[in-house]
């Protein structure tokens, strides 16, 4: 468990997609600063329904977490629909997900993590939130090149200068896998944060919510929603996953 952050730390503003990921990066910046805001972004993805989800997932936090619930503040919704269109991906259009020669899946969108830190820089900077959290992994993930480490190094460094501002990017999961991110989520909220990640939260990258799994909505067969069964599976295989499991 994180500890406390300084007087310097006391406020965050976490990129907050409705998805397993952001939602644990979410809830640990809630256990960890004063005061927390989030932040999203119509991008034209074609799984607009996360963008529902958000709401729901933050009032879910709310009901069985009063204790974040003081220190969680207003959501912001920035709408780029425009950005999706000049990427013209599968993820922004209704085009099947295939590899790419490029050896990325047709899903990348590309600099839309890029554009989503300089968004959410912009309106921390008028918030006065410096630290700037997202899910981003390059541990478990589907080789997205601005989800690197290196490149939210890059990017930070760059904010940083151009904002003149003490910004900081934070990025929790970057070297976990993903059965280590359901156990993380575990160890921050017990079992009321995993029941929010299952029944809440939206991967998919089809948008579909018509089939429940046992790690939580989706097709079943899209890149996302492989990775988290995968790592789902797999964290309920380890002893931590299998006590959560029985105390159910």
């Amino acid at each position: 468990m994180p500890e406390k952050t300084s007087d310097a730390k006391k406020s965050a503003l976490v990129l907050h997609s409705g998805g397993q990921d952001s939602t644990v990066c979410l809830a640990q910046a809630l256990d960890r600063y004063e005061r927390v805001e989030t932040v999203g972004f119509n991008y034209g993805q074609r799984h607009g329904v996360e963008l529902e989800c958000r709401v729901r997932v933050r009032a879910a936090i709310e009901r069985h977490f009063p204790d974040w619930a003081k220190r969680l503040g207003p959501d912001h919704m920035i709408d780029i629909s425009s950005f999706g269109a000049i990427g013209d991906t599968a993820l922004t259009s209704d085009a099947e997900i295939v590899m790419l020669d490029s050896g990325l899946p047709s899903s990348f969108v590309p600099g839309r993590n890029l554009a989503f830190f300089v968004y959410a820089a912009a309106l921390g900077y008028r918030r006065g939130l410096n630290v700037l959290v997202g899910g981003m992994c390059e541990t478990d993930y589907s080789g997205y090149p601005d989800c690197r480490d290196a490149t939210l190094r890059a990017l930070h460094e760059s904010i940083a200068l151009g904002t003149d501002a003490p910004f900081v990017i934070e990025t929790p999961l970057m070297w976990l896998s993903k059965a280590q991110t359901w156990d993380l989520a575990q160890e921050v909220g017990g079992e009321a944060l995993v029941h929010i990640l299952i029944e809440e939260t939206h991967t998919c990258y089809k948008g579909e919510r018509g089939t429940r799994y046992d790690w939580g909505y989706g097709c079943g067969e899209c890149p996302a929603c492989e990775l988290r069964a995968k790592g789902y599976w797999e964290w309920q295989a380890s002893s931590s996953g299998r006590a959560t499991k029985a105390a159910k």
